[in-house]
């Protein structure tokens, strides 16, 4: 469904040549949930913008249903069936909420879905939200779980979530672990969630370890969290790359 073949990304800072991503080769089937998880700073949020076009590789392919989609812009890759959830996402002021989601659900002609259910499904109270502008009143959690919500509003064949738990509460994260784990049930589309929590990990089909620009380890849920267990033991974590 989705390949990176070959794929790198190299900057110049100050005159330097820095490498961001070296030579990356995935493969992602349909219908599987892989997360992606690894050291800050070792290449993840990259690797997931390089996917949805915001930034272009210096070297290699990404495919896409066997379309090179390397060059293509952010559009046509939403058009193929590609969608992103930001770590930071963006304010719309002057948009309400009910509003973005009928934007989102428009896209792919999916005027049938229930947007109070999509709220719900993210922990928010439709009552309390819909009808609100998408501004500074709202905080970044609550911003998070309306753009998840956006996702979810659309009909794709791959969607990609930049740590999705960042900003949100214990009880809202509970709710999108369970409507990740229903989206992975009931439809046929990929989910890439970049993370570093337990309770995504155990969603995976697979776990992509990502660190130093390089895809350092393709392995199981279970090879993982059993290595988050031996870390705690001692203190530190090596899949993040920290000291507890």
């Amino acid at each position: 469904m989705l390949e990176f073949q070959n794929v790198s990304l190299k900057v110049d800072e100050n005159g330097k040549e820095i490498t961001i991503l070296d030579d990356i080769n995935l493969e992602l089937r349909e219908n599987k949930i892989y997360v992606i998880t690894g050291p800050n700073g070792g290449g993840k949020t990259t690797l997931s913008k390089l996917l949805m076009g915001i930034r272009k590789p210096t070297s290699g392919k990404i495919i896409f249903d066997n379309n090179d989609i390397t060059n293509m812009d952010i559009t046509k890759r939403a058009k193929l069936g590609i969608g992103y959830a930001f770590q930071q996402p963006p304010r719309f002021k002057g948009l309400k909420v009910r509003e973005l989601l009928e934007l989102a659900a428009k896209a792919d002609d999916n005027m049938d879905v229930d947007l109070c259910k999509l709220l719900i499904d993210v922990g928010l109270c439709p009552q309390d939200y819909m009808e609100r502008e998408i501004n500074n009143s709202l905080s970044g959690g609550e911003l998070k779980r309306i753009e998840i919500a956006t996702i979810l509003a659309r009909k794709l064949k791959l969607a990609v979530f930049d740590e999705p738990e960042a900003g949100i509460d214990l009880w809202s994260f509970q709710k999108l672990v369970e409507t990740f784990k229903k989206l992975h049930e009931e439809s046929k589309v990929t989910l890439v969630i970049i993370s570093h929590q337990e309770r995504i990990i155990e969603l995976a089909d697979e776990v992509i370890v990502i660190a130093d620009g390089k895809v350092k380890e393709r392995t199981t849920k279970d090879n993982i969290l059993s290595q988050i267990v031996s870390d705690s033991a001692c203190g530190c974590n090596a899949v993040c790359g920290r000291r507890r």
